[in-house]
């Protein structure tokens, strides 16, 4: 099987971008919710990128999906955002459903219905993984799902959410159950977004009351929510957030690329580019951006292949979480420098401004990169990971 042509697929998304995602990036800074992106996205098929061409996507793999990611994010943050918790859902339904949830949920993706995950939960803080909620047994073998979530990406927007609670009469915090969740049941209701950046996706807060899902929609097996969380939610989503957050830093770079070579002090009649200490910043920008883009590209490669061989794709868990974090630094080092470098005028409300508040949300997006540190030091002198259990974290 030949590999797909990745250099159309950028020029390709990137048209699609330019056309319609970049001009609505002012008013998503305001709060309005993507849609027409997304519908967009819908109707040229990306909102399908991992799904197969048997469900009605494009079938394609997972450095696709990063390279549109990444585009997605050089023009609008929260769309980005959306986008990877969209494709996230669809992905961890693909991988973990059976043929009739795929038939319902994955389908009409194509005419743009759009899902998300719901998992953390405000008790549990950073710790997205611990939930305290649990699922109880309704009538006629049916589930009921109660629940405070916080920082769902499309709250009140999404079609669906993949939702995550401890399953009926659970032994432990690892008795985990997932759900699909339609968003037009009762019992389902949204909190408001404020934030400094990142502001059209919508991250609030959920409330479940008594929510009624057939047994049809629960995702795998009773308590195979931990498997879920390992090699079915989390891969996909770091891949993709961390593509956003490099398609981020490649914007700050070329905005402050742009303004000082477009920028002339007409008392020496100087621009900003020539002047050395300026250019500095933007060199430490450019190392740090091209570190991007061959490790992502690698890291979904690895994904490629252990999905074609039926392995686990949390056994690059770490790795993921890596990329993740240095993805997030690297963009907000680069807003930091393109904001430096122009000055006044980079800090005034504009393309620049809103790039530095958007980067700020990478640092604490889960895992945020504090907890991730400690994950990967915890690994380098082989102490156990375990996110369940008091020190795990």
């Amino acid at each position: 099987m030949s590999a797909p042509d990745y250099e159309k697929i950028r020029s390709e998304i990137r048209a699609l971008v330019d056309e319609v995602i970049r001009p609505n990036a002012e008013q998503t800074d305001q709060g309005v919710f993507p849609r027409e992106n997304l519908e967009a996205l819908g109707r040229a098929g990306w909102n399908g990128v991992l799904i197969p061409k048997e469900y009605g996507g494009l079938g394609l793999d997972h450095v696709a999906f990063s390279i549109v990611a990444e585009e997605i994010g050089r023009a609008c943050a929260s769309t980005g955002l959306v986008y990877v918790m969209h494709t996230g859902a669809a992905q961890t339904i693909n991988l973990f459903g059976n043929h009739d949830q795929k038939e319902r949920w994955l389908k009409p993706a194509r005419d743009g219905l759009i899902g998300t995950y719901s998992t953390s939960e405000k008790a549990s803080g950073g710790h997205w993984w611990f939930n305290f909620s649990e699922a109880s047994r309704g009538s006629d073998d049916n589930y009921l799902l109660n629940a405070e979530k916080s920082f769902t990406t499309s709250a009140g927007q999404a079609d669906y959410y993949i939702f995550q609670t401890r399953s009926p009469g659970a032994k432990g915090p690892t008795d985990i159950s997932f759900f699909i969740v339609d968003a037009k049941l009762d019992g389902i209701t949204h909190g408001t977004w404020e934030a400094l950046g990142v502001r059209g996706n919508h991250s609030g807060p959920i409330t479940y009351k008594d929510v009624n899902v057939k047994s049809i929609d629960r995702l795998g097996d009773e308590g195979q929510g931990k498997d879920i969380v390992y090699h079915g939610v989390s891969p996909v989503y770091l891949v993709g957030l961390g593509a956003v957050w490099h398609g981020v830093a490649r914007a700050a770079l070329e905005k402050a690329a742009g303004h000082l070579t477009g920028t002339i002090h007409r008392d020496f009649n100087r621009k900003l580019s020539d002047y050395q200490v300026l250019r500095q910043q933007l060199g430490e920008s450019k190392v740090l951006v091209e570190s991007l883009r061959p490790w992502q590209h690698e890291l979904a490669r690895q994904l490629d292949q252990l999905q074609a061989a039926g392995q686990p794709q949390g056994q690059i868990l770490l790795p993921l979480t890596e990329f993740k974090v240095h993805a997030a630094e690297v963009a907000n080092i680069s807003a930091r420098n393109a904001l430096d470098v122009s000055g006044g005028y980079g800090y005034k409300k504009g393309p620049i401004e809103r790039i530095f508040r958007d980067a700020r949300a990478g640092i604490g997006m889960g895992p945020s990169n504090n907890i991730a540190r400690e994950w990967i030091g915890k690994a380098l002198v082989g102490l156990p990971l375990e996110l369940f259990e008091a020190g795990g974290e």
